[in-house]
């Protein structure tokens, strides 16, 4: 199932021709709302350059020259991160979103052949150089996709893929739902982005996201995903486009460079609070019909009912938490 992401960043959109290849990246803040949309709220930096290959034979496709096309940062600057991160989550709380996480994507275009630009993705040589031969293919054959939608709208449709990809399309057909995972969401998740039939396709390759306070995952490789990979650029369906890491939930701030330096500022903090209530509002909304009941496992809404007692006990707490802050903030 496809969702849309809206103002993608530059580097999901990189290609490359017979002349030179997009190379760079981009880390950005994320936002969800009740369709699964995404968008990306604000760049944390976007560093994109062209380069060139030599044009002596036997050179072709090693880089002889990089031209700056892109650059704006602000990840060394700890004031302008504060007020784009204030900015976002106030955009998010007004907008009726939910602040999803930071992504990464990183372009290449696969020329190193015995390393990702991912540290936490270790993939055997032997994948790499078949990216990497596909890659070449595509440029030599102009073949890369025109994945960004037209009609004005700056949008371009994306798949998660792999055997944990509900870890990243996250279940849930309301906003209160939605939420109510990704609050206590914890992790990242590494993988290739691959454009094929108009998608971009996000294949991942590794995750270590958790969905509770105490629970605990490890890495791992989807060997499954790399085969369909394998056998898609065989086919020549697939183009490989970037590698990627995406942090998921509001913890993924503390994964920043700078979080040690801005995490006790006052503007942050205020906003960080606000974002805490609107969230706290959320989960009233969903779980107060049940708590007024107070009649566990009797006529309740499905997911409620599938949860085990102590899932259940956990989120009557939430919502009571929320009821609390809830008349505090809004009693007369």
């Amino acid at each position: 199932m496809s969702i849309e992401f809206f103002n993608p960043p530059s580097a999901i959109l990189a290609s490359g021709t017979k002349k030179g290849v997009e190379i760079g990246g981009s880390k950005s803040i994320i936002s969800i709302d009740a369709n699964h949309n995404f968008f990306n709220e604000g760049n944390i930096y976007t560093e994109m350059s062209w380069a060139a290959f030599y044009e002596e034979e036997g050179l072709e496709d090693q880089i002889d020259t990089f031209m700056t096309t892109e650059f704006d940062s602000i990840r060394e600057d700890p004031d302008a991160l504060v007020d784009i991160i204030v900015k976002t989550i106030y955009q998010i709380i007004n907008n009726r979103k939910i602040f999803y996480g930071v992504a990464d994507f990183e372009v290449d275009a696969f020329l190193d052949e015995k390393h990702t630009v991912i540290p936490e993705l270790k993939l055997d040589y032997s994948i790499i150089n078949k990216l990497l031969e596909a890659h070449k293919r595509s440029r030599e054959k102009e073949l890369f996709p025109k994945i960004l939608e037209e009609k004005g709208v700056n949008k371009i449709k994306i798949e998660f893929q792999g055997t944990k990809k509900n870890n990243l399309h996250i279940k849930g057909s309301q906003l209160e739902d939605l939420i109510n995972k990704l609050r206590l969401a914890k992790g990242f998740a590494v993988g290739i982005v691959c454009t094929s039939r108009n998608v971009a396709n996000l294949y991942i390759m590794s995750d270590n996201i958790v969905f509770s306070k105490d629970e605990i995952a490890e890495m791992y490789i989807d060997e499954e995903n790399i085969k369909i990979i394998e056998y898609g650029i065989k086919k020549k369906l697939l183009v490989p486009i970037s590698w990627f890491r995406i942090d998921i939930g509001i913890r993924s701030l503390e994964t920043l460079e700078l979080w040690d330096q801005i995490k006790e500022n006052s503007e942050l903090n205020k906003a960080l609070s606000h974002y805490e209530r609107y969230i706290n509002a959320l989960v009233y909304k969903k779980f107060k019909p049940m708590a007024e009941s107070q009649k566990i496992g009797i006529d309740l809404e499905e997911d409620f009912y599938n949860m085990t007692p102590k899932e259940r006990k956990k989120a009557l707490r939430d919502m009571e938490k929320a009821i609390e802050v809830l008349n505090k903030e809004y009693a007369d």
